[in-house]
Parts: structure tokens; sequence; C-alpha cells
């Protein structure tokens, strides 16, 4: 199945960097709610997917996006970090503004998946069901964890991976951006970075469509955008929710090596 709606791409690089962003709405919805940040520039990605179902998901998500959008360049390691936390920070708190103004019933929320790089390493910060996957020496790896009621059901042995994918409450999430929690805490995890590693940032619209031996074998061809293909894969299986993918490729840079020890002790 093919959409008649164009997919939405960019592509980009800097430094050690190549990324391809892409997202389409799908072929069952008529609004697309996700965002993305696609800036090797500042060593920041990212995939907000507004909560499925909830009042203005697109503001959710464009919201935490511009924010990730506006940090200054030049930071290091930890000033980048803290600074993501920041940002990520504010808009949760200007989401749960925009909800209370619309009554005590509106919700208005979003996940954030972002990765960030600086010179060997990288960290990646999440809340909600929006993915990062690491492809290296051809294996992909799941790096963040599920923030979902089905995740926590897998985590306790009630639920296979394979009965999650297709439960009837695999879209409700247990922690969003904007959620009814005065503090937002995000997950974090870091490692060094190598040249060739591959990395995808992804909505559920994604995940739940294309399998991880799909994602691996259109991840790890070198041609053309991997996330137009991720999303053109989606919508053949007949994606019916929005799909946003964001890839990114640590390339060779002979004007630097990475050699250097940074932090994300935060």
């Amino acid at each position: 199945m093919t959409s008649v709606l164009p997919i939405t791409s960019t592509q980009a690089s800097a430094g050690h960097f190549s990324s391809c962003a892409a997202t389409h709405v799908g072929l069952v919805r008529t609004r697309n709610e996700d965002n993305f940040v696609n800036r090797p520039d500042l060593g920041i990605w990212a995939v907000a997917d507004g909560a499925g179902g909830h009042q203005a998901g697109d503001v959710a998500a464009r919201l935490v996006t511009d924010a990730l959008n506006e940090v200054p360049g030049g930071l290091g390691a930890a000033e980048l970090l803290a600074e993501v936390r920041l940002r990520i920070g504010q808009a949760h708190d200007n989401i749960r503004a925009v909800a209370a103004r619309r009554g005590a019933q509106a919700i208005v929320a979003t996940t954030i998946v972002a990765l960030l790089a600086h010179r060997d390493h990288f960290a990646c910060l999440w809340a909600g069901d929006s993915r990062a996957y690491l492809l290296r020496a051809g294996t992909l790896n799941l790096v963040s964890h599920d923030h979902s009621l089905v995740q926590e059901l897998v985590d306790a042995g009630a639920l296979s991976p394979e009965e999650a994918r297709v439960h009837p409450r695999s879209n409700v999430i247990t922690r969003a951006v904007g959620a009814d929690v005065s503090s937002l805490q995000l997950d974090k995890k870091s490692d060094r970075l190598r040249f060739g590693d591959r990395f995808l940032l992804c909505s559920d619209g994604l995940s739940k469509t294309v399998p991880e031996g799909d994602i691996t074998r259109l991840l790890a061809i070198d041609d053309g955008s991997p996330a137009e293909r991720l999303i053109a894969a989606a919508l053949d299986r007949g994606a019916d929710d929005n799909v946003t993918a964001v890839t990114v490729a640590v390339v060779p840079n002979t004007g630097r090596n990475l050699e250097a020890t940074v932090s994300w002790r935060l």
C-alpha cells in the first residue's frame, strides 16, 4: 500500500555526524502529531509524538521540539546535557499551562526521545514510548526502555513482547512531557561512540509496524535516506498511526578523531 501524501524529510551533516529525518501522517489519521529535531550542528536529534487521543498533541510535540531547536551552539558535554534537560523541563511546564487553559479535563502531552552527541560520547534521554535504537557492527540494540502499560506487563512477565505489540492498550503511556506531574523524570543512557554507529529515533508508529529485522536491514543501507526508507516500509505495511524516524550515522571526519573524554553525569 502506498500513500498519496509525500514523506516530509530533511538531511543534514556536521562534524562526525550525518543525519536524516522523515515523517508522515500515516494512512488513517488526518493530522500529524509527531515532530522531530535534526540538528547535527548542535549534536541534538529528537522525536516527539503527541499523545494519541489527547487534545492538541501536535501543539505539545511542537513546544518540546521548538525548545530543543533553540539550544545554543558551542556547549560542552555537561552543559549540553544540562541545557537539554532544562529546556525539556520548561516545555513540560508550558504544555501543562496550555492544558490548564483548556479546562480541568484537558490533557496535552507528548513523548520525547532525544540523542545528544559530543566528540566521542552520546547520551539518550526519553519519556514515553518513542524509541532509540543503535545499530553497531550489524547488531540492532534498543537503547531506550518504553514507559508504557504493556512494557510494565512485559517486565512483570505477564506479557511476551510479541503479545505487547498487539495488545489493545499498547498505546497507553505511563510517562510523558506535559503529563499531570509537577516534575518530569527523564531516563538516560550514555556510552562511547564508534565510527560506523547508526542510531534510529522513532515514534511508535514505526516501531510497532516495522519488524526489527527490517529496521536493521534498512538502517544498514548506505545509499539515500534511511529515514525515508523506514517510513516507506511502515506505509507499505499499512501504518495506521503517524510515523517518524530520525537516523544518525557516525562517519569519519579527517579533521578530528574520536579521542576526547567527556562527562554526561547529570
